[in-house]
């Protein structure tokens, strides 16, 4: 499941939420696992919109009620910033009352996907800020901190080195908007094409090198790299320094964890014996529909974040 699905999948389900009294605890009698029962996890994974709405339906405010119930601390909305104010309000309202996190939401303009900040040219560096401004506001109605960033695709017309000064000198530009409000830019490392001019870890962990600024730093997508690089534990240590958002997907098919040949036992062991406390976006879709496949996700996460 690409990117630009999950944005645009958000979108299409934006005008789900209602304002709704919360839902019952249907799943009680369905439990994953006794052993575990709904206690919160050892590390903070953050489901998104759609994941469970066979058990709590298709408002999104039940959504993340069911969430906190089944023991998830945070979500994830990639399509947040483009949802009117006052969906984005009462998603803010839900999470401070239960006191969960937001996750990551994209900072999108329009041009992520196409030839964009590699070009240097004015128009697209304008409409970055002036997107990264709005994201600002949009942060502030659910006390969000990390933002997604994507600088766009290859300018097969301009050497690398010019693109690559290009995307620095976009990403100083964001990182000033971001740097008064406490706000992290997290740029991604993506596999869905490659035009994308990011695609290995060491290249974004240069441009944030260059950078030089505390909210500008890597968000490292677990699927996306094991499609790039592999090597997950040792790539993860050498950019450790510049990483400060974490996604998860299996591969193949971009599925919840032990559908695919990722050990996400041994990576969930390594990131909690590193001491990363941030929020563990699933961005990925689940391996089999309907209820069944709600609580297969749930039984997923159950048994790989048993690694104490």
């Amino acid at each position: 499941m690409k990117r630009s699905e999950f944005i645009r999948n958000s979108l299409l389900t934006a005008g789900a939420i209602t304002t709704g009294a919360g839902i019952t605890n249907t799943f009680a009698a369905e439990k994953p696992s006794t052993a575990f029962g709904d206690k919160t996890f050892n590390l903070d994974y953050a489901p998104h919109q759609g994941m469970f709405e066979n058990h709590a339906g298709k408002s999104f405010l039940d959504q993340i009620q069911f969430m906190y119930d089944k023991g998830f601390r945070s979500i994830e909305d990639n399509g947040y910033l483009n949802r009117p104010v006052e969906e984005q309000e009462k998603i803010g309202n839900l999470l401070s009352k239960l006191g969960m996190r937001m996750g990551v939401f994209v900072v999108d303009g329009g041009d992520n996907w196409k030839t964009s900040l590699t070009t240097g040219k004015k128009e697209f560096k304008d409409k970055f800020v002036e997107t990264c401004k709005k994201s600002v506001e949009a942060a502030k109605r659910c006390n969000a901190k990390w933002l997604t960033v994507v600088p766009g695709f290859y300018e097969r017309n301009l050497p690398y080195g010019n693109q690559f000064a290009n995307v620095i000198d976009a990403m100083r530009a964001g990182a000033e908007v971001f740097e008064p409000h406490g706000l992290i830019m997290v740029l991604e490392t993506l596999s869905d094409t490659p035009e994308l001019f990011l695609q290995k870890t060491n290249e974004t962990y240069a441009v944030c090198k260059a950078v030089k600024s505390p909210s500008c730093k890597i968000l490292y997508d677990i699927y996306h790299m094991q499609r790039t690089e592999g090597d997950l534990i040792k790539t993860i240590d050498r950019c450790w320094d510049e990483i400060a958002y974490i996604q998860i997907g299996d591969n193949p098919g971009r599925k919840e964890p032990t559908t695919g040949e990722i050990n996400y036992k041994n990576l969930f062991k390594h990131l909690h014996k590193k001491g990363y406390k941030g929020v563990m976006g699933m961005e990925h879709g689940n391996s089999k529909g309907g209820k069944e496949g709600e609580l297969a996700v749930i039984s997923a996460y159950r048994n790989e974040d048993n690694f104490l």
